[in-house]
């Protein structure tokens, strides 16, 4: 196995995440329970999940999930997709699929920690940052000169975890067309599409755009069912799309079976959970706008573009290091500092934490939240 670093969410997770009293940097929208989502089943996807044997399944994945997956794209169908055990398989799949020592990447930051660190563990790798002082702009000028003769990947992320951002559709479309036209493919994670804050700035997929892209998809992220563990990967190279296949018969092999009937109910009533979903995080917005408007000396907040997290900077002079861990010690509110999304590739802010903003009730937490504050002043 590739040697790799420690994950750093997942171990400051591995601490807090299920004893902290107020979980308030969860990264998925709210879930819905096993009952709830069988509800939103047709009577031919309910008899499938109630007589479903549970023996092993095709590695490329339910062909009816595929199915459904290709029907959310425009010029996909579902021989262009491959499942997987959630999109960290997917992800760490396709690098060792795409990348080889003596190859290069670049890799835009910051970013889930996997795009970037399977990628150094396989061959060289270029950051290209988020600027932080334009709104997380991406400057497109940096990508094209962080491409070398051996480049072979471009890895994106949007709406973008930690921070929110959307980059403008035609900036998208200038990165396919800058990829294709360089022999590079995109690999574009697109977990939170779906929960923009304004429907008109949702990004087409890459794979759409481009017959070399890959897009990633999950339902853990906008649909809210982490616990179903189904991940895709859609790319019209067919050549490529088998050697995933080939790839994943060292790993998982095979899909969970009832995950696999879950996803495609949860599929075909994507539009009904992501509208709950939007309708969701539009409803926590004034909380977390008051909350940030009261300690407006301590904080510099701003609404994601997309997504259900938002990146804001902390402003006391203890540090945002002290301040999280301090705030989840004595208050049980759980954030997630700046150094789960430092980069080894470029500089990265060192005064911002990640906030959850798609879990009903939030208020609790920051409640919670605020009297810490009050009772430091």
């Amino acid at each position: 196995m590739t040697r790799l670093p420690d994950f750093r969410l997942e171990t400051y997770f591995s601490r807090w995440e299920f004893t902290a009293r107020h979980h308030l940097t969860a990264s998925d929208a709210q879930t819905m329970t096993l009952g709830e989502l069988l509800a939103l089943a047709d009577d031919e996807d309910r008899d499938a999940f109630d007589n479903l044997s549970l023996g092993y399944t095709e590695t490329f994945g339910d062909p009816a999930l595929r199915e459904v997956i290709a029907r959310t794209h425009e010029h996909v169908d579902a021989d262009d997709v491959i499942c997987f055990a959630g999109a960290e398989e997917a992800l760490y799949l396709a690098m060792n699929v795409l990348l080889d020592a003596g190859d290069h990447a670049v890799v835009v930051t910051p970013n889930y920690q996997a795009a970037e660190t399977v990628p150094l563990a396989l061959c060289e790798v270029t950051g290209v940052a988020l600027d932080a002082d334009r709104d997380w702009a991406l400057d497109l000028d940096e990508v094209a000169a962080a491409l070398r003769p051996n480049t072979r990947v471009v890895s994106v992320n949007f709406p973008n975890n930690p921070t929110g951002k959307v980059v403008d559709a035609a900036d998208f479309a200038a990165l396919v067309r800058l990829c294709d036209e360089r022999g590079v493919r995109l690999f574009s994670d697109e977990v939170y599409r779906g929960l923009e804050r304004d429907p008109a700035r949702t990004l087409p997929q890459a794979a759409d755009l481009s017959e070399r892209a890959l897009s990633l998809n999950v339902t853990s992220k906008s649909l809210g069912l982490p616990g179903l563990r189904i991940g895709w990967i859609t790319c019209r190279d067919r050549a490529l799309r088998s050697r995933l296949e080939r790839a994943k018969h060292y790993t998982t092999i095979c899909n969970s079976a009832p995950g696999e009937v879950l996803a495609r109910i949860a599929l075909k009533a994507r539009e009904t959970i992501l509208d709950r979903n939007r309708a969701l995080i539009a409803a926590n917005l004034p909380a977390f706008e008051a909350f940030f408007a009261e300690f407006a000396d301590d904080f510099e907040w701003r609404a994601p573009d997309g997504g259900c997290v938002a990146y804001p900077r902390y402003l006391g002079a203890d540090g945002v290091e002290e301040f999280c861990t301090r705030l989840v010690e004595e208050a049980g509110v759980l954030l997630l500092p700046a150094s789960i999304y430092r980069s080894e590739l470029t500089a990265t802010p060192a005064d911002r934490f990640r906030i959850g903003i798609g879990r009903r009730a939030p208020e609790e937490g920051l409640a919670a939240f605020a009297r810490w504050m009050r009772a430091r002043r």
